[in-house]
């Protein structure tokens, strides 16, 4: 094919897909192709990593009591809407138990971001941050637990949490002396010291049924920051009086920011189609791998 052969290709592909969708007044078909030539710096969402921490990964348990505040645009009945399905992506479970071996806790929650590089708490326990840490007899295995569950001896309840998207990882939720923490646990597998407490169990599972309800609704893309100042794209979102809804919900440096979409309007799919053509990820497939990945 020659180059001069490219641009009406082109043209003819976006034509059939408009035409597929149902795309057929002047507008979409023009925000389909305005959009699809975008060219922004894309970048795909990360694969979540094998490791003791909570904070390595996507926090989706903020979907489950997400306040519609989170949610910015100009419409308030448009992040209402998007606010009612994104609340049902995600649900918690929550149990109470009389007896936890604490040796199956593999995993911290209080986000240093030290603990990120590390696949147990066995290796955390031996690297240089838990070096102060010194654990040589059962005497020193309750000084150093007890610092982490101040009322460990009285049989305490403690707080755990799990996530699908994390696998059968279980976490503990407490803030405080998470090395002493971890250097226990290690040390009472080590030991095969049997240690249980009571424990309270949040565990956050992507709905399949809520996953399919957003896909049916929205197309859900992952911008990146500099979208929000580019004329082009601004002018597609805003000129054309489209629905949209926003969420800032990773909250790393540089994490991009979710554009949803409504399906029900021809223009707002429109310029889902076209972001997705010029590279935009697709958060609800990305969602829907996290899921399968874990089923």
């Amino acid at each position: 094919m020659s180059l001069s052969e490219q641009p009406s290709t082109l043209s003819s592909r976006l034509a059939a897909l408009a035409q597929r969708l149902g795309l057929i007044g002047r507008v979409p078909r023009q925000i389909l192709e305005r959009a699809s030539s975008l060219r922004l710096a894309f970048k795909a969402l990360p694969n979540t990593r094998d490791s003791i921490s909570w904070q390595e990964g996507p926090p989706l348990q903020r979907l489950v009591e997400l306040p519609r505040s989170a949610l910015s645009g100009p419409v308030q009945q448009d992040k209402a809407q998007a606010h009612a399905v994104l609340v049902r992506v995600v649900e918690l479970q929550e149990q109470q138990l009389t007896s936890f071996d604490l040796r199956l806790i593999d995993g911290l929650s209080n986000g240093e971001p030290e603990q990120a590089g590390f696949s147990t708490l066995e290796a955390y326990a031996a690297s240089e941050r838990c070096r102060q840490v010194r654990i040589i007899s059962y005497k020193d295995f309750v000084k150093s637990i007890s610092l982490a569950l101040p009322r460990f001896l009285a049989g305490e309840t403690i707080n755990l949490r799990q996530a699908s998207w994390h696998g059968a990882r279980v976490f503990w939720a407490g803030e405080q002396h998470s090395e002493a923490f971890a250097c226990a646990v290690a040390y009472a597998r080590r030991r095969e010291l049997e240690i249980t407490l009571p424990a309270e169990l949040a565990s956050y599972r992507l709905s399949v049924s809520g996953l399919a309800e957003l896909q049916r609704g929205y197309h859900v893309l992952a911008m990146p920051g500099a979208a929000w100042s580019d004329p082009t794209f601004m002018s597609l979102l805003l000129d054309n009086g489209l629905p949209y809804a926003r969420l800032a919900l990773l909250r790393t440096p540089g994490a991009p920011e979710f554009l949803l979409l409504p399906k029900h309007s021809a223009e707002a799919t429109a310029l889902g189609e076209g972001l997705r053509l010029a590279g935009a990820p697709d958060v609800v497939k990305h969602l829907q791998q996290l899921a399968n990945a874990h089923a």
